[in-house]
């Protein structure tokens, strides 16, 4: 199974440092937001000169925005560009606030809404917090007001952002991990079929660990494990391919956007490396190779688990010959 082909490197899931007496005081403290949050507010209020004066304000914050009249203006915005937050007034003519944040919960679950009004004495705090606002503000207020109730949203849902990214992530080795695995296949295998590109899956296990971790101890038996991940992070293609660990020594690689050729040079050049570091005897890897393949009368759950129980029986007819063997599945040779 060999190819001529680059690859890039360096794609992991990334974690921040933590500590279990430390959790919250960490995460607190890091105020940067991840990569893919980008800090853009939507501005919703009939009143000319307040709308004025929160764009101005801003500005003045350094935020990216957006303008509304109204509600329905809004859900039109909202349709057409996507915000992290929504400053809306609750008294508007056609769609007024308390009816646009309802549809904003509904709709768009992971943007947050904080209220301005002008008449506390129709909706009080509690009324809007229980339809999902994040905060109120009472007119008129001040820009200092104002700034530090957006900057406590944005690190309230960074915080969320972040703990949802630690769920994902194996600590150990920095790939993500089985419940990821499952969500990221129900993600990909649909759009595959969709867009009509091929997916393929490595399964991967490390032969003899057992002997390793009995003859070295559990924490070379660790290190042995971040090292494989390294190798995986290596020579997968960044922001293509997803690397990640089960648990134990067993681990999978999602090949999308991929020839049989390149899904095969990928597993060849993972064990290629393996073989030529001496510190990793006794063991090897075994590694059992699929291709998706949809078939009718199937939901996606059964063509799910199909890939992955053919993957799983090529890699233990490899480990049945004595392992480091990669063994590509019968589907690998249909025509692509």
């Amino acid at each position: 199974m060999r190819t001529k082909s680059r690859y890039s490197t360096k794609n992991r899931c990334r974690l921040w440092p933590l500590t279990i007496q430390g959790f919250w005081v960490i995460i607190l403290l890091t105020n940067e937001l991840p990569p893919q949050i980008n800090t853009r507010i939507l501005l919703v209020d009939d009143e000319i000169i307040v709308l004025d004066l929160l764009k101005s304000a801003m500005v003045e914050l350094g935020h990216d925005f957006e303008t509304a009249l109204d509600g329905e203006e809004a859900k039109a915005r909202l349709k057409q560009s996507e915000f992290t937050l929504v400053l809306t007034d609750l008294t508007m003519p056609r769609c007024d606030g308390m009816e646009l944040l309802k549809h904003i919960k509904e709709e768009y679950p992971l943007i947050e809404v904080i209220v301005i009004t002008g008449h506390a004495e129709l909706h009080g705090y509690t009324d809007v917090i229980r339809a999902g606002a994040s905060d109120f503000i009472t007119k008129p207020f001040g820009i200092d007001e104002l700034e530090a109730k957006i900057n406590r949203v944005i690190r309230e849902q960074t915080l969320i952002r972040k703990l949802e990214h630690l769920s994902m992530c194996d600590m150990l080795t920095e790939l993500y991990n089985r419940r990821y695995f499952e969500l990221k296949l129900q993600e990909e295998i649909p759009r595959a079929h969709r867009q009509g590109y091929p997916v393929f899956l490595a399964l991967i296990d490390v032969d003899r660990f057992k002997t390793y971790n009995d003859q070295y101890g559990h924490q070379t038996g660790d290190r042995l494990l971040h090292e494989i991940g390294k190798i995986f992070m290596h020579y997968t293609r960044e922001k293509v391919d997803w690397c990640f660990r089960f648990g134990g020594d067993e681990f999978a690689i999602i090949i999308p956007y991929a020839t049989v050729d390149q899904a095969s040079q990928i597993a060849d050049r993972i064990q290629e490396r393996y073989r030529q570091e001496p510190r990793y005897a006794p063991t090897s890897l075994s590694i059992g190779l699929a291709k998706f393949l949809r078939h009718p009368g199937f939901s996606w759950a059964e063509d799910i688990a199909d890939l992955v129980a053919r993957a799983d029986k090529a890699l233990y007819a490899g480990k049945a010959q004595g392992g480091n063997l990669a063994i590509a599945d019968s589907s690998m040779s249909y025509p692509e």
